[in-house]
């Protein structure tokens, strides 16, 4: 089973014309599956830029159409813009398009109303469902590549929970985690409301749901003692306690990993943030993988499969 994918500039007359062939096809033929998608003028550009990218093709108009096989998935067949896909009408079908101009802008029209409509109802169901507020510390560090995705689809908060990550760390890291936030967006996971970058302490844990404490320290007794890393965490935990307290949720859950000393922070935490409550406080001393999953969702008393 094949279905024509016809996207075009939601004011574009071009892409009115096809729009209209192709609803007719499929309105008189058993076999003949459409799909559309408008974008709005000012996103088209890139829109296409980035479609074209993915599958290697050469387009610069709208609209463009392509044919992909649902039973076996890939690449799409571009079959191009408009006149194409006149052409690829008359050829197989035996039928063209007789609108005129004028009907042409007036549907076009019409589209971008129509398009406008929904991209506002979509904003307003967007803003009444409150995202869950995650920050991760110190998350300049590797392991935040792993946490993303672990977060962001779905696994850990279950499948109909939307949420919004924060990645704070110091100044010398912005660069980093702009690179993280842009290659997250990339990823395009549905629940990811969005996702941003931090470096100012004061403003951190602003609303949080959750807060993850990544910090670690890689323990080298040869060059300073255990009790000066200790004071390095507690210095740490100093700073993030009370603002959790001030800023994050009532019923803020802190999660507290790493490979060194995870059940040290989340203690010292307790005693820096005595308004914290101390069961929402975990520590997971391992990697994030799929035992840390587990762990966090049991902990958490939700599924691990969503």
């Amino acid at each position: 089973a094949a279905v024509a994918v016809f996207t075009g500039k939601a004011n574009c007359p071009y892409y009115a014309k096809a729009e209209h062939l192709a609803d007719y096809l499929q309105a008189n033929l058993p076999n003949f599956r459409v799909h559309k998608i408008t974008q709005h003028p000012e996103k088209w550009e890139q829109w296409l830029h980035n479609v074209c990218e993915t599958n290697g093709w050469e387009h610069r108009q709208s609209p463009i159409i392509w044919r992909e096989l649902l039973d076996r998935g890939g690449k799409g067949q571009l079959l191009g813009g408009l006149n194409e896909f006149l052409e690829y009408a008359q050829q197989y079908y035996g039928t063209t398009s007789m609108m005129l101009s004028e009907e042409m802008l007036g549907v076009a029209e019409e589209n971008l109303q129509t398009h406008l409509e929904i991209v506002k109802e979509d904003e307003e169901i967007k803003s009444r469902i409150k995202p869950m507020q995650i920050w991760i510390t110190s998350a300049s560090g590797p392991i935040c590549y792993q946490l993303i995705p672990l977060l962001a689809n779905g696994e850990v908060f279950g499948m109909t929970t939307e949420i919004s990550i924060h990645l704070l760390d110091t100044d010398q890291f912005k660069e980093v985690l702009c690179g993280i936030v842009l290659e997250a967006e990339d990823m395009a996971f549905p629940l990811l409301r969005s996702i941003s970058q931090h470096t100012e302490i004061d403003e951190a844990f602003i609303e949080a749901d959750v807060v993850i404490v990544l910090d670690d320290v890689s323990l080298n007794l040869e060059v300073q003692s255990r009790e000066n890393y200790i004071r390095e965490v507690s210095e740490i935990c100093q700073v993030y306690a009370p603002l959790i307290e001030k800023n994050a949720k009532s019923e803020v859950r802190v999660i507290s990993s790493g490979k060194t000393f995870a059940n040290l922070k989340a203690t010292l935490i307790m005693t820096y943030g005595p308004s914290i409550k101390p069961e929402n406080i975990i520590a997971i001393a391992t990697s994030w993988e799929s035992a840390a999953k587990a762990m966090l969702a049991r902990k958490l008393n939700m599924s691990t499969t969503g």
